[in-house]
């Protein structure tokens, strides 16, 4: 399987992240109820006979439950295995030292020395000025804590500056995870993807499925409702669902050429960007080699045209 540098740093990743929010989260996810912890070793077990060693997570899932989970699994495999975390800039964090402390516990709760990618989960820092906090990180990438810094949900200006800020320390700013899909795509228009680009940061793409939108699963001639917090979108709606047909149509003619489901395209879709990696969520053995049917194969150049030109509507 081909890998994919981090920004400018020497960490290598498969193409395709696993994301594990629902791993412990009981608010959203419903941890503990239809499924559990040896459904998602299961999931865990999957992705490393299927060749994905690159998993997503952060210390506010399931409240510190899904480090916990990654750090028993990784335990039991010689693998190597590529951990993103994220720090969360809480109200109550304002030093340099919240940071180290928030990142000592998920090395513990992980089971690792060092981890590949600490991301902030958001830009919203309260006390804490952007100068403090990536300069806190670089600190723990000299120390080698952590190997690549990342940013999630920043900005076009907002990763700029945290670029800036690092550059002086002379550490590269590795990603910016961000909503992306075919049905989300204004981080284009607000010029992040090209900012990413020149700045050679590389961009996770969290939610690339649209939160199941993008597989086909829910249609307007589908019997299959949507359930939980789905069932209070206004996205899964049936005025939504005729909006994105043509999307879901295009997806279905393209996966047939190819023996792929409407997820797997939409998946490869992202991939072909470029320096675009999806982070797709998993929570059983299935999902995860679902999602693999989206490596190890290309869109052309034509069908990645269409998909584009199709999807235009979801730039704004």
């Amino acid at each position: 399987m081909e890998s994919i540098t981090l920004g400018q740093n020497a960490v290598s990743v498969t193409p395709l992240c696993l994301g594990t929010w629902a791993w412990g989260d009981k608010l959203f996810w419903n941890y503990g109820n239809d499924y559990g912890s040896e459904e998602v070793e299961q999931a865990f077990n999957a992705a490393i006979e299927a060749g994905t060693t690159f998993f997503d997570t952060a210390e506010v899932y399931g409240l510190g439950l899904s480090e916990e989970l990654l750090g028993k699994f990784m335990k039991k495999t010689d693998k190597d295995i590529q951990i993103a975390t994220k720090f969360g800039p809480l109200a109550w964090r304002f030093s340099a030292e919240s940071v180290s402390e928030a990142l000592t516990d998920s090395l513990k709760r992980l089971q690792v020395e060092q981890i590949a990618l600490y991301q902030v989960h958001w830009p919203f820092t309260f006390f804490m000025s952007q100068e403090t906090l990536m300069n806190a990180l670089a600190t723990e990438v000299e120390k080698g804590r952590i190997k690549t810094i990342g940013v999630s949900n920043y900005s076009q200006e907002q990763m700029q500056e945290a670029h800036q800020i690092l550059a002086r320390r002379g550490i590269p700013l590795a990603v910016n995870q961000v909503r992306y899909s075919l049905l989300t795509r204004q981080v284009e228009s607000q010029g992040i993807i090209a900012t990413a680009k020149q700045l050679g940061v590389t961009i996770l793409a969290y939610s690339p499925l649209a939160q199941g939108l993008l597989t086909g699963k829910y249609s307007l001639d589908s019997s299959v409702n949507p359930t939980g917090a789905r069932s209070i979108d206004p996205r899964f709606g049936k005025d939504n669902l005729r909006k994105i047909e043509p999307v879901i149509s295009l997806l279905r003619i393209i996966g047939e050429k190819y023996s792929r489901t409407p997820a797997q395209v939409a998946l490869n879709w992202l991939i072909a960007q470029g320096n675009v990696i999806p982070i797709s969520g998993v929570k059983t053995a299935e999902q995860v080699k679902q999602n693999a049917g989206a490596l190890d194969w290309k869109l052309s150049d034509d069908e990645i045209t269409q998909l584009e030109e199709i999807s235009r509507p979801w730039l704004k």
